[in-house]
C-alpha cells in the first residue's frame, strides 16, 4: 500500500460510504472530489480501517456518473474495445498508450489557450478581429492536430516494437538445444 506524500491530500473512505476529508476536517460527496481534480489538487482515498488505497475505484465512480448524466464522452463501442483489451497481451501498454495520448491531447489545448488569450484580452472583439484570428489559427491548429497524430502513431509503433521484442524474447527461451 503506498503511503500519501506529505502534499498530497487524504480522503478517508467509512464503511458507510461516506468520505471525510482530513484537511477539510469535514465529510465531502464524490462531487466535492471531483471539484478537487477539476482544481488539480494532489489527494489520495484511503479505506478508513486498512489504509487500502481507493483513489482509482473513486475516480472510476466520479466517471461513471459523468457518463450516466449528461453527454458521455465514451460511446458504447469504444467502451467494449476498452474493455477486450483487459486480459489481452497488451493491456499494460494499451493503458500508457492512452495516457500519453490523454498527455498530448492535454498540451494542444493548452497551447491554443494560450494563443486565445490575446483575443479575449483584447476589447475589440469585432468580426473582422475573429475572421482575422480564424484565418491565424486554422494551419495552426492544422499543425497541432498532424503532430498529435504522429505523436500517437509513434506511441503506437514504440508499443509494437516492445511487443516484438518481448515476443522474440519469449520465443528464444524455447528454443532446443542446438547439436553439437
Amino acid at each position: 500500500m503506498p503511503k500519501p506524500d506529505s502534499l498530497q491530500r487524504v480522503i478517508k473512505k467509512y464503511p458507510n460510504r461516506r468520505l471525510y476529508d482530513s484537511e477539510a476536517s469535514a465529510y465531502i460527496t464524490l462531487s466535492d472530489v471531483k471539484q478537487l481534480v477539476m482544481d488539480g489538487a494532489h489527494f489520495v482515498v484511503q479505506d478508513a480501517k486498512t489504509g487500502e488505497d481507493l483513489t482509482r475505484s473513486i475516480l472510476l465512480q466520479i466517471i461513471l456518473e459523468e457518463e450516466s448524466g449528461g453527454v458521455p464522452m465514451f460511446s458504447a463501442v469504444m467502451l467494449e474495445q476498452i474493455i477486450r483489451f483487459y486480459g489481452h497481451a497488451m493491456q499494460g501498454m494499451m493503458g500508457s498508450y492512452l495516457e500519453k495520448n490523454v498527455q498530448a491531447f492535454i498540451d494542444i489545448q493548452n497551447k491554443l489557450s494560450e494563443q486565445t488569450r490575446g483575443v479575449y484580452d483584447s476589447a475589440a472583439l469585432n468580426p473582422e478581429a475573429w475572421t482575422q484570428f480564424l484565418n491565424v489559427q486554422s494551419p495552426m491548429l492544422q499543425n497541432m492536430m498532424g503532430s498529435y497524430l504522429e505523436q500517437s502513431k509513434n506511441l503506437y509503433m514504440q508499443m509494437q516494437e516492445q511487443m516484438q521484442e518481448q515476443a522474440k524474447q519469449m520465443l528464444g527461451a524455447f528454443k532446443p538445444p542446438e547439436k553439437k
